[in-house]
């Protein structure tokens, strides 16, 4: 019996020793991340200035070669460092030194089967991913992975600002899943998803007074699926999940098939006391590398776009002359023909058209349906964009017309197979100097740094919503005010459009009520973020517009060198600061039907004066107030005291 106590006791020593936390802590030590193989559950927690920020929460995978989610134990540990800069030109920041401490941990199961798992973590960041690692004496050089364990788990008192993930082949023309549902704001985290699918990445989090968190997930390419998170489960938190069954039509794995030794993507996760590091992060881009090279030199810009108020039947020749013409008057770049060109002009007529653009200075994007099989969209071009021959001819003859760039529509999920799609259009057209932008669909996962000829994505309950039901136009302070803390924050947002008319529809008399001041719109040209931006002026209103405001949309850029997060609220308010070159750029809106007096730092401005785009008071019997610019100085400390009226904004430039 003493033997046996003894060696009861050494087992338990021994399990003691195995169940100690590496750690691995920030540059400035302040974001500390701890592992552990407790019970042989591999798990991590994180703590920022001292407070508990996520609470232990799960690590591992199951896979066909082995469950590395438990029967584990750290074998080994290593710890270097991250010391790198990069330029990227369609985000919100041009150059990057990303400084960071990594660590690696390699957890073991008895039959000596291994999964890394490798931290990087900087000042406000964790981004981690799991590597299947070769396996002594076997011959495995690929796996399954059929789900992680990776989690969540938020002190109790934390709120939440996310978006449901809704079921597959829902929604018009079954062509949902795509990133467009209704965010909740400060809702605690044990009500249920709305569709009972969990939530869409990014997802932002109040940690009661502690502090904030942004989670989501970057560096997914044609190697694996997209990812969401799960509906919260007490003391487990929030899980990672892959995508439904019957996604893509059900065509496709909803597991991922990786090479053997092979990485997963990365989970991030952003932190702070404010939501300053969440807006201004850049971690998407900091752990991933490009794929390939720009084939051209691929140019920012403004486009218009006439479906947007003039819907499917401004597809004809005649009418998009007209926004070519108001392209060139407004100095921009590019004209969007949306769907339908190639049956309602001819592709005959589309070449002429092209070539009318260029006479401008102007160049031509083409809307595509990427369908194949994914759902029902019936829209035109179809066929296109789903295979590689189809794609090879189309973008050959794009090309040869002068277009710059597709907008590509209705994919189906984030299914591995559909990822593939995504990678296989965005390699492909940069083979023919074509810039991508996507639309109803997906996420971007550090794509801009990935893929050069990447514009942006949608995902997101954009500008058409406004068009289609007055709910979203009296919704728009709301979600507009949500984007820079979340969806905009992770990746570049085609939200679709400046939107400067009072009624949305064809003419100046029908469609629904815009609700926002025209500043308010003006800021959203600062405060959304896409490097190639619609600017959505109208042939039927632009002479209507004050020249002060024509002047400044003539003038605001799309590609940034530096932005700053100045002051705001999700779905309340905000205000950014962004550079270009020499020159800076002040968004701000309101997004509650109350004025908002605050003060606000601009040092940049300091003892200068500057030009305010404001709001005047509403008069009785105006439904939207007027704008104004003034001429008003930051004192000397780069204070400035500003009022932005009910769904108003403002705009400070020198």
């Amino acid at each position: 019996m003493k033997h046996l106590f003894l060696l009861s006791v050494a087992l338990f020593a021994a399990m003691g020793a195995d169940a100690a936390d590496v750690d691995v802590k920030s540059p400035d030590g302040k974001l500390v991340v701890s592992v552990s193989d407790d019970g042989g559950m591999p798990g991590y927690k994180v703590s920022y200035d001292g407070t508990v920020m996520l609470e232990r929460s799960a690590l591992g995978l199951k896979t066909d070669i082995a469950d590395f989610t438990s029967g584990l134990i750290i074998d080994k540990s290593d710890e270097s460092k991250i010391d790198k800069k990069y330029e990227i030109t369609r985000t919100k920041t041009s150059a990057v030194h990303y400084t960071a401490n990594q660590l690696d941990v390699v957890f073991k199961k008895d039959d000596g089967k291994k999964m890394k798992v490798t931290f990087c973590v900087s000042d406000n960041d964790v981004a981690y991913r799991y590597t299947l690692l070769p396996i002594e004496g076997s011959d495995y050089r690929c796996a399954v992975v059929y789900s992680e364990a990776s989690s969540f788990n938020f002190p109790g008192k934390t709120t939440t600002f996310i978006c449901p993930q809704i079921g597959p082949m829902t929604g018009w023309m079954r062509t949902k899943p795509s990133y467009e549902e209704d965010y909740t704001a400060d809702a605690p985290m044990n009500v249920k998803s709305a569709f009972g699918h969990g939530y869409t990445f990014p997802c932002l989090f109040r940690i009661g007074n502690d502090g904030w968190a942004l989670v989501s997930e970057t560096g997914v390419d044609a190697g694996y699926c997209g990812s969401h998170l799960s509906d919260y489960a007490e003391g487990k938190g929030y899980t990672v999940a892959f995508p439904d069954k019957g996604e893509n039509n059900g065509f496709g794995s909803a597991c991922a098939a990786v090479t053997v030794p092979g990485s997963t993507p990365w989970r991030t996760i952003t932190l702070g006391k404010t939501l300053k590091p969440i807006v201004e992060t850049t971690v998407p881009f900091d752990v991933v590398e490009p794929k390939y090279e720009a084939s051209t030199d691929y140019k920012p810009g403004r486009y218009t776009w006439s479906w947007l108020l003039w819907q499917d039947n401004s597809i004809n020749y005649d009418d998009q002359v007209a926004f070519i013409d108001l392209a060139a008057n407004m100095g921009y770049e590019y004209v969007l023909v949306d769907a339908g060109w190639d049956v309602n002009i001819g592709r005959d007529r589309v070449a002429e058209l092209s070539r009318y653009a260029q006479s401008k200075g102007v160049s031509l994007l083409f809307w595509y349906n990427s369908n194949g099989a994914a759902n029902d969209a019936p829209q035109t071009p179809r066929n296109c964009m789903n295979t590689a021959v189809a794609r090879d001819r189309e973008m050959k003859w794009l090309k040869s017309i002068g277009a710059k760039g597709i907008k590509v529509d209705f994919f189906g999920g984030d299914k591995q197979e559909t990822m593939r799609l995504y990678e296989d259009i965005l390699s492909d057209a940069n083979r023919y100097g074509l810039q991508v932008i996507f639309h109803g669909c997906t996420i971007p996962r550090g794509w801009e740094r990935m893929y050069p000829n990447y514009v942006g994505s949608e995902a997101v309950l954009a500008s058409e919503n406004l068009y289609f039901t007055q709910r979203h136009c009296d919704l728009e302070g709301f979600e507009l005010t949500m984007h820079p803390f979340s969806r905009n924050a992770i990746g570049s947002m085609d939200w679709g459009g400046v939107i400067m008319k009072h009624r949305l529809g064809r003419g100046t008399d029908a469609g629904n009520y815009r609700r926002t001041t025209d500043v308010f719109e003006m800021a959203t040209a600062i405060t959304n973020q896409a490097s190639v931006q619609c600017i959505a002026v109208q042939p039927d209103n632009i002479a209507e517009l004050p020249q002060f405001e024509k002047d400044f949309l003539k003038a605001v850029p799309t590609a940034w060198n530096e932005t700053h997060f100045v002051d705001g609220y999700p779905t309340k308010y905000v205000v950014m600061a962004r550079r270009h070159g020499n020159d800076w750029y002040v968004g701000g809106l309101n997004g509650t039907d109350k004025p908002m007096t605050i003060n606000i730092s601009l040092p940049m401005f300091a003892g200068q004066k500057v030009k305010l785009y404001t709001d005047n008071k509403k008069k009785k019997g105006e439904d939207i107030a007027s704008s104004a610019l003034k001429t008003v100085k930051v004192d000397s400390k780069g204070m400035l005291k500003v009022t932005m009226q009910p769904l108003g904004g403002m705009v400070i430039t020198k």
